[in-house]
């Protein structure tokens, strides 16, 4: 069974617990600030709730576990709501990924806490908070990228001028298509896997440094 998981069979509830949390502080964090601009789409919706079960996508969660990739359902945002449709679409995308990387601040802050305190912090919860750190700076470095429907496209967006604008509007109907050969086809190689084997381990080891400083320096 194992052979068809991207994750050791030992893993998986640490990986399910993670996805859980990591998908649902992720798309709240959409629907929070686009309500906050006025938009009240998602909450009419019920998507303004911490209740996973109002967030997580069957088939891009059980992705997760067998190809190592996946998605929530994605927030619904009505962009005429907003008084600057540029400014709140740009920090409602923010808001997804940034919500990822202060949970990866808060799981660094609970691993050096722990140590610093001289407990004896048991193996499955250094495994854990590793796996915590390392899957939610993933969800944060891939949601910025610039393709269609990731969070990184649609800040791109509405940073276009409104001319290229609905150029890029056109091509959004193939943006899923596209984004699954860019990730589960060997052109990978050449496009997600350079950027997340450089920009991961830089932003990792930088982050465990500053919070080994932090608390140990």
């Amino acid at each position: 069974m194992e052979r068809f998981l991207a994750f050791p069979l030992q893993q998986i509830p640490y990986v399910a617990i993670t996805l859980l949390i990591a998908f649902t502080i992720h798309e709240f964090a959409h629907a929070y600030v686009a309500y906050k601009f006025g938009d009240p789409t998602a909450k009419n919706q019920g998507r303004l709730t911490l209740n996973p079960i109002a967030h997580l996508d069957v088939i891009g969660t059980l992705l997760i576990f067998i190809a190592g990739f996946g998605w929530a359902r994605p927030v619904p945002v009505n962009r005429f709501f907003f008084k600057k449709p540029r400014l709140a679409g740009i920090l409602v995308s923010l808001a997804g990924p940034l919500s990822n990387l202060l949970l990866v601040c808060f799981a660094f802050i609970t691993l050096y806490g722990l140590v610093s305190m001289d407990l004896n912090v048991s193996l499955s919860v250094l495994t854990f908070l590793e796996l915590f750190i390392r899957l939610n700076l993933i969800l944060f470095i891939f949601n910025l990228l610039p393709l269609p429907p990731l969070d990184g496209y649609r800040i791109i967006e509405d940073l276009a001028p409104n001319h290229f604008r609905a150029k890029m509007t056109q091509f959004e109907v193939y943006g899923g298509l596209i984004f699954l050969i860019l990730v589960i086809t060997p052109l990978s190689q050449y496009t997600i896997r350079p950027i997340m084997n450089n920009i991961f381990p830089a932003l990792l080891n930088g982050l465990n440094e500053f919070f080994y400083k932090l608390f140990l320096g």
